[in-house]
């Protein structure tokens, strides 16, 4: 099904395109972007784009790859695989301090919301809270993400050292099979892969991770390579504005974000049935120009890792376009 626009969103696209026509934007130097992006609801702003057609009235024709994780797909965007990529900040952070990529964070994508990120586990599990996971495996999407960082933050602040615990990579629509199957303890799920899996396999919360630390946590958002920032400023532009005209409706309206996750091809879309009962993030807006990002918020992820998972002196700066 294609994403039925809202009145607010048409009004967005009317806005965007010049004359009201559908040419390319004066001086956007490459229309045709590859995208990867974390199916997760964490970047719901740049799916109700997608399916609502913002990018096309930017004048870009964006071709959108399924990301298993930010950390899977930082390679091939230091490559020029991927124009723009969306995920987690904690991925970006550590390939940019271990110089893997050079990276721009010049849009936010999501903050945590109560149910939006969890520990599972199954209804008959012997894993009844926290302290039953020490010896235990927990699957993970990637290693020593965001996922891990906000588990690690609860994990210790209920007094359970994250080391004692052994994390297991798995790919989400995995996940769920793997709890089923005994494979694995627990699993860290993010929405919509949470409320599938509660629908469809019928496993049960064991912790939300919205909480201590880590609560309203900045969780996600899209980064281009300096070099390319650099290289199509316009197509940028272009991209930033429909992302951010997006996040505001994902942010006002969730029937918009609901079909935007439907929209999304298998395994990764849901069913109208999962759709109406999933946990929303906040989704930041700006109004600024490209680059327009919350250095406090972004601060505080660097401030957590640090504090969690022994992250070292790190300066946020080197990653803001407009950073003074």
């Amino acid at each position: 099904m294609a994403l039925v626009v809202t009145a607010t969103a048409l009004a967005l696209a009317a806005g965007c395109s010049s004359g009201g026509g559908a040419a390319n934007p004066p001086g956007a130097e490459k229309p045709d972007l590859n995208v990867a992006v974390v199916p997760a609801l964490d970047s719901a702003g740049f799916f109700v784009a997608l399916y609502g057609g913002l990018f096309k009235a930017q004048g870009l024709n964006v071709h959108f790859t399924p990301a298993t994780s930010s950390e899977t797909v930082i390679a091939d965007q230091a490559k020029g695989i991927y124009d723009i990529t969306g995920g987690n900040y904690v991925s970006y952070i550590q390939a940019q301090q271990q110089g893997e990529a050079n990276l721009y964070i010049f849009a936010e994508g999501s903050v945590m919301e109560p149910g939006s990120q969890g520990i599972y586990t199954m209804p008959d599990s012997k894993v009844r809270d926290l302290t039953d996971l020490k010896g235990k495996t927990v699957a993970i999407n990637a290693p020593k993400n965001i996922l891990y960082l906000l588990a690690a933050s609860v994990l210790t602040e209920h007094g359970v050292d994250p080391s004692l615990v052994h994390f297991a990579n798995i790919k989400f629509p995995e996940m769920a099979a793997e709890l089923q199957s005994g494979a694995v303890s627990a699993a860290l799920l993010p929405e919509p892969f949470a409320s599938g899996a509660e629908q469809e396999q019928g496993v049960v919360p064991l912790v939300d991770l919205n909480q201590g630390a880590t609560t309203a946590f900045p969780i996600a958002g899209y980064v281009a390579t300096k070099q390319w920032a650099h290289k199509y400023p316009h197509t940028l532009a272009a991209f930033y504005k429909a992302v951010e005209e997006g996040q505001q409706i994902a942010d006002t309206n969730r029937a918009d974000v609901e079909q935007a996750m439907m929209d999304i091809p298998a395994p990764f879309g849901v069913s109208r049935q999962t759709a109406a009962v999933l946990a929303l993030d906040s989704y930041p807006v700006s109004h600024g120009p490209v680059g327009s990002v919350d250095r406090i918020r972004l601060e505080r992820v660097v401030n957590v890792m640090q504090q969690f998972i022994k992250f070292p002196t790190f300066d946020i700066d080197t990653m803001l376009m407009n950073s003074g």
